[in-house]
């Protein structure tokens, strides 16, 4: 065999190794992007808001805000995607509170002022749980809105699915986490090196109450064809299909109001 030939026999597989041990030993670098927060950082929006901190089973600290409506008739509780913090995605309340709803936000481990790292899918889903239920002290269940966007897509559904809640809302959801890891991570044997599952496509025909779905045709992040196929698989879900839209600009569009005017009027 030419020198070559067998050089690239040698490094070819070593790219691939060094690239899956990578996903596996860092996989929640790569997942998830958190923007911390000083704590004397001083939220400012405008609308009326209260600043919260839960504590874990564990002992960390998650930060939270409450965006206030008039005269509410209910909650959203929102799960939002895997970068950024809530001086970030508490942009996207005014689209709730002008509808007559409150909103609680609140930052996963690592991200803004909330402490701890996150460290597997259970953690996620027992922090989201645990402030689940301490909303019950304040909100009926059938007032509570669940709305999960992007990576908050998959614990959104799990919330729904052990609990009951009015309503599903997910923007730019994915099949499942393998399916969308396979997307971006095509040449790894994902299925067998990825910590993450969020089975959304397991969940979603066991969820009894309404599911509405926004997903743009050109999302580049997760695939629209992620929410056809899931829409396929309960008579519950209803997508919304917003031509031109990409990932994370989807209540820029009149349609997306349009629908969600349709949704949280009834």
């Amino acid at each position: 065999m030419p020198n070559y030939l067998l050089y690239l026999a040698i490094i070819i597989p070593s790219i691939f190794i060094s690239l899956g041990i990578a996903l596996y030993v860092f996989q929640e670098r790569l997942i998830f992007h958190p923007e911390t927060l000083s704590l004397k950082y001083e939220f400012r929006f405008e609308q009326p808001f209260e600043e919260l901190f839960y504590t874990t089973d564990d002992g960390n600290k998650l930060n939270a805000i409450l965006f206030k409506a008039d005269s509410p008739k209910g909650l959203i509780f929102y799960q939002h995607g895997n970068a950024g913090n809530l001086e970030y995605w508490g942009a996207r309340a005014i689209d709730f509170t002008q509808r007559g709803y409150n909103v609680l936000m609140y930052d996963y481990r690592g991200f803004g002022k909330s402490t701890g790292k996150i460290k597997n899918e259970s953690m996620i889903y027992a922090d989201a749980l645990m402030i689940y239920k301490k909303l019950l002290y304040d909100y009926k269940e059938r007032d509570i809105i669940v709305y999960g966007t992007s990576l908050g897509t998959g614990i959104a559904c799990r919330l729904a699915h052990e609990n009951n809640p009015k309503l599903l809302i997910l923007e730019t959801p994915y099949f499942n986490f393998f399916d969308v890891s396979k997307f971006h991570y095509p040449y790894l044997p994902n299925s067998i090196l990825l910590h993450y599952r969020f089975k959304n496509n397991k969940l979603i025909p066991e969820i009894n109450m309404p599911i509405y779905i926004f997903h743009g045709t050109e999302d580049k992040t997760i695939p629209y064809n992620s929410s056809l196929r899931l829409a396929k698989l309960s008579k519950k879900v209803k997508l919304f299909t917003i031509q031109n839209g990409s990932h994370s600009n989807l209540n820029t569009f009149h349609f997306y109001h349009e629908k969600l005017d349709e949704i949280l009027t009834q």
